[in-house]
């Protein structure tokens, strides 16, 4: 078995529905997963054997919005602000701790 090429891979729901129902983007996701990427530039984290912030299109789950979700372990976050953010950066993808409050 190979070691896996990033530590945590985070994808960030940016969809944007047209349909009036609720989505990530009328949440501020795109801004947030930009803040995101910095941050764990900032610490060091990004790159092989880190931390990998990515896009993606719906979760589906868009209702408890706006949505992460971490792998390998499959951890699903809610959010609403940056210290949300700074939170997840720094307990989970440096520490190594799942953030309680904000899972879903």
């Amino acid at each position: 078995m190979t070691e896996a090429y990033y530590r945590y891979h985070v994808f960030f729901c940016i969809n944007q529905r047209t349909n009036g129902e609720p989505c990530c983007a009328d949440k501020g996701a795109a801004a947030l997963r930009e803040y995101a990427k910095g941050r764990v530039k900032a610490l060091g984290l990004a790159g092989p054997g880190g931390v990998r912030i990515n896009n993606a299109g719906c979760l589906d789950r868009c209702s408890e919005g706006p949505v992460i979700v971490v792998y390998p372990e499959g951890v699903w976050y809610t959010y609403v602000d940056q210290e949300d953010i700074d939170e997840i950066v720094e307990k989970h993808l440096a520490g190594g701790q799942v953030v309680s409050r904000l899972r879903i």
